[in-house]
């Protein structure tokens, strides 16, 4: 997943959906799915099919969730036979990995751990439709045809449980002009498990983005004493499924 660099050929459904808008490819994903700003304060999401997650399921949570927290508002949603697509409004704020907080990773941390820890405190667990459990996560990576080794299908029991982003990674944060965390986006698998689900994951993913030494941070800026079982074992999860 990156921000693109390259030029991008827009799909003629994209340019039909922002019609006379102009179009910038902010976001590509590891499946070919192409995330567009337009210049009238929308994005548009576009991709292929996909098993393990779908737009259609993003449109239903976004919904959802916008009910307890700043999510992206749903315009418009489709599918045919290979693609789907989903237009939100656009919201305040930049991803946490946009170039202007990569080069300031401590305010982007920060901002990604309290962030976290908003959200899991904002989503009501027993209003919750949705499920990010280690069963159904293990039942979806099998409808995907992989097998996931015996030593995880015990997790450790549950922490708290709380309602998950269920892709936490630092760019699925938005952050404002003064730092803060302002919005969540990417709600896809949003649904509940253990909280060290996401702190796992986002914690993690502070490498990939800002490089190494930051996963701590995150941690404390979430309010927790790092749990290494649970780390470990929601990291395997992840790389896993």
């Amino acid at each position: 997943m990156s921000i693109p660099v390259d030029p991008v050929d827009v799909p003629a459904r994209v340019r039909d959906l922002a019609r006379d808008a102009a179009l910038a490819p902010v976001w590509r994903n590891n499946d070919g799915g192409l995330t567009f700003r337009t210049d009238d304060g929308r994005f548009i999401k576009h991709a292929p099919h996909n098993a393990e997650s779908s737009l259609a399921d993003e449109t239903v949570r976004l919904e959802w969730a916008g009910r307890f927290l700043r999510v992206p508002h749903v315009l418009e949603s489709g599918q045919d036979d290979t693609h789907e697509w989903l237009v939100t409004r656009a919201l305040p704020g930049e991803s946490a990995v946009a170039p202007r907080w990569v080069a300031q990773p401590a305010v982007a941390v920060r901002a990604v751990g309290e962030g976290l820890r908003a959200l899991h405190e904002a989503l009501p667990v027993e209003e919750c439709p949705f499920e990010w459990s280690v069963p159904s996560r293990i039942a979806n990576a099998a409808g995907r045809g992989i097998r996931i080794p015996d030593a995880l299908r015990e997790p450790p029991p549950i922490d708290r449980l709380v309602v998950c982003h269920a892709d936490a990674c630092c760019p699925n944060t938005l952050i404002g002009d003064d730092g803060r965390w302002s919005a969540h986006v990417d709600l896809g698998l949003l649904g509940t498990g253990d909280r060290w689900g996401d702190i796992a994951v986002a914690s993690m993913s502070t490498e990939w983005n800002y490089g190494p030494g930051w996963e701590d941070a995150l941690i404390e800026a979430y309010g927790v004493e790092p749990d290494r079982t649970r780390l470990s074992y929601y990291r395997e999860l992840w790389n896993a499924t």
